[in-house]
C-alpha cells in the first residue's frame, strides 16, 4: 500500500510539473509596416484596400482561363508535392505528440541454457511492460510545439504552391493569347505584302518599277512569313507549357483561337498590413520563427534531469504448462531519474544552435516581408507606367497605319518610290508588335500584382 501510495505521489508531482516549458515566450518579428504604397500614385480612383477574391483569375473575365484553372488544382504535380509535404509534416506532429503517452509492449520468449555445469533446463517468459518519460521541462511539449508550428508553415506552402501555379498558368496563357495575337497579325501582314509584291511586280512590267523595287518588297514578305511560323511556334510552346503545369500530355491539351485580347484589369488601392495578413510566404516565415523559438525548449531541457516511470509483469517457468498461474509470476514499478553530468560542451552548443536557428529564422521573415513589399511596389510602377506607355504606343500606331496608308496611295498615284511604303509598313507593323508586347507585359504585371497580394482570405487570420 505504501509503494501504491508513493507511486501516486509521483505521478501527481509530474502532472503538476509537466505544464512547464523553458521555451522563450514567443514573439512575432519586429517589422515596420510603412502606411502606404510608395508607387500607388494619385492615379487610382478607389478609396478603400483591396482584397483580391480566391478566385482572383476571374476579374479577367475569360471563361477559357477560368476552366484551365478549375483543372490546374486537380493535377498540378508542384501542388500535390507541397500536400504530401504537409501531410508529412501533420504526421511529425503526431509522432512529437505521441510523447506525452505512456509507451506499452509485450514479449513472448522460450530459451535453453545451463549455469555453473549444470543440465540444461528450459525457461519460458510471458511479461508485458509500461514506461513513460515524464515532461518534466516541457521538453516534449516544446517539440510539439514546434513540430506544429512547422505543420503550419507546411500548410502555408501548399497556398502558396497552388497561387503560384495559379499565376504562372494566368502568365502562360496570356503570352499564349499574345503570340496568338501575333501570328494572326503577321498572317494579316503576309498576305498584304503579297498583294504589294504582285502590285509592284506589275508596275515593274509596265516599266514604272525597277527590279529593286521588287527585290525589297520579296524581302519583306519573307522576313514576315519567317516571323509569323515564329509566332506560331512561339504559341505551341506555351500551350505545351500550359499541359504540362494541367499535368497532362501536351498531345492532351488543344486551346482553340481567342476572338480578341482580354481587357487589362485596373490596379488596384493597396495597403501594406493587408499584404502581411494575406501573403502565404509571410505566414510560413513566420511560423518558422516560431518552431525554431519552440526548439530552444528542446534545447534547455537537456540540462535537467530525466524521469522515467516504469512496470512489468508476467509469468516466468521452466515449463510451458501451467506458466500462467501464480507462483510464476512476476512484477516490478517504479521511478528513475536519470542525467548527464559531464557531455563536453554538447549542451550548451546546442541551445546556442537553438537560439542562431531563431536569428535565422527571423532574419528569413524579416527578408521575405521586404521582398513581398518590393514585389508590390515593383508591380504597383509597372501596372501605372505601363498604362501610360501603353497610350503613347497607342497613339503611335495610329500615326504609323496613317503614314502607312498615305504612303500607299501615293505609291500607286506614283508620287513616291516602293521604299517609302515599305518603310512605312515595315514601321507599322513594329508599332503592332510593340502594342502587343505592352499588353502581354501589362497583363503579366497584373498576375503578378494579383499573387503578390493573394494567399489566405482575412477571415483566417481573425480565426487565429
Amino acid at each position: 500500500m505504501k509503494a501504491h501510495a508513493m507511486n501516486r505521489r509521483y505521478l501527481l508531482l509530474s502532472f503538476l510539473l509537466g505544464a512547464c516549458s523553458l521555451a522563450p515566450d514567443y514573439q512575432r518579428p519586429a517589422m515596420e509596416t510603412p502606411a502606404a504604397y510608395k508607387e500607388t500614385g494619385d492615379w487610382q480612383t478607389a478609396a478603400q484596400s483591396f482584397a483580391p477574391p480566391e478566385q482572383w483569375w476571374q476579374v479577367f473575365g475569360d471563361p477559357v482561363l477560368n476552366d484551365l484553372q478549375e483543372q490546374l488544382v486537380i493535377d498540378n504535380q508542384n501542388i500535390k508535392l507541397a500536400e504530401a509535404q504537409y501531410r508529412a509534416a501533420r504526421a511529425a506532429v503526431d509522432s512529437a505528440r505521441a510523447g506525452f503517452f505512456p509507451t506499452l509492449g509485450v514479449n513472448a520468449a522460450a530459451s535453453r541454457g545451463a549455469r555453473d555445469g549444470g543440465s540444461p533446463a528450459n525457461l519460458y517468459t510471458l511479461s508485458a511492460q509500461a514506461g513513460w518519460e515524464v515532461d518534466l521541462w516541457g521538453k516534449v511539449r516544446s517539440g510539439a510545439d514546434s513540430a506544429t508550428a512547422q505543420a503550419e508553415a507546411a500548410e502555408a506552402q501548399v497556398g502558396a504552391a497552388q497561387l503560384s501555379a495559379q499565376a504562372l498558368l494566368a502568365q502562360t496563357y496570356f503570352q499564349l493569347r499574345a503570340a496568338e495575337a501575333q501570328a494572326a497579325l503577321y498572317a494579316r501582314n503576309v498576305a498584304a505584302y503579297e498583294r504589294f509584291l504582285q502590285l509592284t511586280q506589275n508596275r515593274r512590267d509596265t516599266g514604272v518599277a525597277s527590279s529593286l523595287d521588287v527585290a525589297q518588297a520579296e524581302t519583306q514578305l519573307n522576313s514576315a512569313r519567317s516571323q509569323y511560323s515564329e509566332a506560331k511556334l512561339q504559341r505551341a510552346q506555351y500551350e505545351h507549357a500550359l499541359a504540362t503545369l494541367l499535368g497532362k500530355p501536351p498531345a492532351a491539351l488543344t486551346l482553340p483561337a481567342a476572338d480578341r485580347l482580354a481587357e487589362v484589369p485596373p490596379a488596384p488601392t493597396l495597403l501594406p498590413s493587408t499584404t502581411l495578413e494575406r501573403r502565404y510566404d509571410i505566414y510560413a516565415a513566420e511560423r518558422q520563427v516560431a518552431a525554431a523559438n519552440a526548439r530552444i525548449g528542446v534545447a534547455r531541457a537537456a540540462w535537467f534531469p530525466v524521469l522515467n516511470l516504469s512496470a512489468s509483469g508476467g509469468y516466468s517457468n521452466n515449463a510451458i504448462a501451467n506458466l500462467i498461474s501464480l507462483p510464476n509470476r512476476f512484477w516490478s514499478i517504479g521511478p528513475a531519474l536519470a542525467a548527464t553530468l559531464f557531455d563536453g560542451g554538447a549542451r550548451s552548443a546546442a541551445i546556442e544552435q537553438a537560439y542562431a536557428g531563431v536569428d535565422q529564422a527571423a532574419a528569413t521573415y524579416r527578408q521575405t516581408v521586404l521582398t513581398a513589399f518590393q514585389e508590390v511596389e515593383d508591380n504597383l510602377a509597372a501596372a501605372r507606367l505601363l498604362a501610360e506607355e501603353a497610350d503613347s504606343q497607342n497613339a503611335a500606331l495610329a500615326a504609323a497605319r496613317k503614314a502607312r496608308e498615305i504612303a500607299e496611295n501615293q505609291y500607286r498615284a506614283g508620287i513616291i518610290a516602293a521604299l517609302n511604303v515599305i518603310t512605312a509598313q515595315t514601321s507599322e507593323l513594329s508599332a503592332e508588335n510593340a502594342t502587343l508586347s505592352l499588353w502581354s507585359r501589362r497583363m503579366t504585371a497584373a498576375v503578378q500584382l494579383l499573387k503578390n497580394t493573394g494567399g489566405r482570405p482575412l477571415a483566417d487570420e481573425a480565426a487565429q
